[in-house]
This record gives structure tokens, C-alpha cells and sequence, in this order.
């Protein structure tokens, strides 16, 4: 029962399985050097003259997640990255693998790129659970005023303790963000939640350093439209905070209150301006952290 969508053009073929997948583009036209074929980040396994073949895992190449109320859906793009002067133009595809939700699906995000500190990956998770964090939500519909309670969690195994933040998260009506034109800023500026000035969103006191829970008070956004949250998750050291890693929430009649250490909440007053780092430290380098984009959803927002 778990596969269930093989998607297929006259050149490609998908199968999907439970934690791998083959793609295999078959070249008609025979124009194309199958070799300049990618998924995602992946180059393939194997090529032939006609042929270009991905087997490949989905935690591999820079998948995305989608959690869409049921299903647990997969996507990417088989892209072919033309050579200058080639009768065949550059092209991309969709690649979907869609999975029923188990039961006890708890929402986890892998990280393909970075292996920080030379050892074994991260692993992110980040979902939408239920009002006491201590699993999924039952539901992905939400009324204007409840509380959407968002965990993100960075799971470590041999690395030194690791502190998470959300970076900037923002609601959209789509699942990517290139071609967006409305957006809803929920967290921007580095870890401000500028949701919470208007509202009676906040980031929860942390259970351990590293989850970060916040309770999002749903907003009046594309009411009744498919939204989906976008974030940029950090797995940070704790002791390397400044004014571009942090969690902030701006407290009524106080002013803005950094989430871990309270007495440091100067480092939030960049919220009103902008947080910009005096440090020009390249973030790939992997000194101090690891940051990896992730979205949720669909969920959707109802007036009543």
C-alpha cells in the first residue's frame, strides 16, 4: 500500500518505493547527452547513450517534504543543463513520490548538504503538533485566533550540543517561494518574531536547546486558500549568539525579550531595524552551525 503515484512523460519513468526511488529518462530524441542530466543535487547512477538513471535515496539530493494532510509527498526537479550550442535547450521537470501518512508519522526532515564537525549528518524535524508539543496535530485546519504550535527539532548525535532557532519563517500560498507574490512575514530579521506584535504569538519556553516551540495565533491570510510555512531552520552553538542568531518575542508593554537569556535582551533590539551581522563569516564554513530550509504544509486558515 505504499506506493502510490508513478508519474510518467514519454521520457521519463518514476518509481517510487518506500524509502528509495528510480527515475529513468529514456532520450528520444537522442539530441541530448544524458550525462548533463541532474536531480536536485544528484548526478546519476548510471548512463548510457539513450538513457540517464537515478536510483537514488529521498533523503538524498535535496528533496523536499511536503506533509499534505494524508500524504507524505517527495518533491524535486530532474533538470538537463544544456551545453553552449546544443541543439537541445535546458529543461526542467517536477518529480513527485507521494506516500500515505503512517500512524505514527512524526515529520522529519533529512539534511543532505552539510556534515559539520566531520561527523555523522544532522537530522531536522519540523512539523505541526498538537497544544502540548507531544505529537502531530490531529488536524491542519485551523480557526483565526487558535494557536498553530510549531516544534522544530535538530537531532544530534555525536556533535556538541546544538542550539535551534528559526531563522525566518514566512506563510504563503505556495509550496515554493520563487514565484510568490503574497507572503505573510511570521519571523523575519533573524530570528524576530514580528508576528508577535500583533498578536498572541510566541516562542515557548525551551523544553530542551535543542526543539524550538512556538505558538503561532492564526492569521488572517488567504482564509480558506491552501498556506504553507516556510523557514529557514538553525542548529546553532549556543554560546555564539549575537544579533543574527537568536529567538526573540516582543513583549506588550516591555519591548522585545531574547527567548534563552532574558538578561541579554539587547541583542533583540536590532527588531525594530535591521540585524546585520558585524562578522562576515561565511555560514557554509560550518564553525559554528548548520542552517537548512524547510516548509509545512498545506495547512489552512478559516473566519469562523
Amino acid at each position: 500500500g505504499q506506493k502510490l503515484l508513478i508519474v510518467s512523460l514519454p521520457d521519463m519513468k518514476l518509481d517510487c518505493r518506500p524509502d528509495y526511488m528510480t527515475l529513468v529518462w529514456s532520450e528520444s530524441r537522442s539530441q541530448a547527452d544524458t550525462s548533463l542530466f541532474r536531480l536536485g543535487s544528484c548526478v546519476p547512477t548510471s548512463v548510457s547513450a539513450r538513457e540517464a538513471v537515478f536510483r537514488v535515496h529521498l533523503n538524498d539530493c535535496n528533496f523536499r517534504m511536503l506533509v499534505t494532510g494524508n500524504h507524505l509527498m517527495y518533491t524535486n526537479e530532474l533538470v538537463y543543463y544544456s551545453p553552449p550550442n546544443s541543439v537541445t535547450p535546458s529543461f526542467s521537470l517536477p518529480v513527485v513520490c507521494a506516500y500515505e501518512r503512517p500512524k505514527d508519522w512524526n515529520p522529519v526532515i533529512y539534511n543532505p548538504v552539510f556534515n559539520t564537525y566531520g561527523q555523522d549528518d544532522l537530522v531536522f524535524s519540523f512539523g505541526i503538533m498538537n497544544d502540548d508539543f507531544s505529537g502531530p496535530a490531529e488536524s491542519t485546519s485551523f480557526s483565526l485566533g487558535s494557536f498553530i504550535h510549531i516544534m522544530a527539532s535538530v537531532e544530534q548525535q555525536h556533535h556538541q550540543p546544538l542550539l535551534m532557532l528559526l531563522d525566518e519563517c514566512v506563510a504563503a500560498t505556495s509550496p515554493e517561494l520563487q514565484h510568490e507574490v503574497a507572503l505573510y512575514p511570521i519571523i523575519t530579521n533573524k530570528g524576530c518574531l514580528v508576528d508577535s506584535k500583533t498578536s498572541l504569538s510566541r516562542f515557548e519556553p525551551r523544553v530542551k536547546s535543542s526543539e524550538i516551540h512556538l505558538s503561532l495565533q492564526a492569521f488572517r491570510f488567504a482564509l480558506g486558500e491552501e498556506v504553507f510555512i516556510h523557514c529557514n531552520l538553525l542548529a546553532w552553538d549556543p554560546n555564539a549568539l549575537d544579533h543574527t542568531k537568536k529567538a526573540c518575542n516582543y513583549v506588550k508593554d516591555h519591548g522585545w525579550e531574547l527567548l534563552d537569556h532574558p538578561t541579554y535582551s539587547s541583542i533583540c533590539d536590532c527588531c525594530e531595524s535591521s540585524c546585520k551581522s558585524r562578522k562576515t563569516r561565511s555560514l557554509t564554513s560550518g564553525k559554528h552551525g548548520v542552517e537548512r530550509k524547510a516548509v509545512l504544509g498545506p495547512i489552512t486558515i478559516t473566519d469562523s
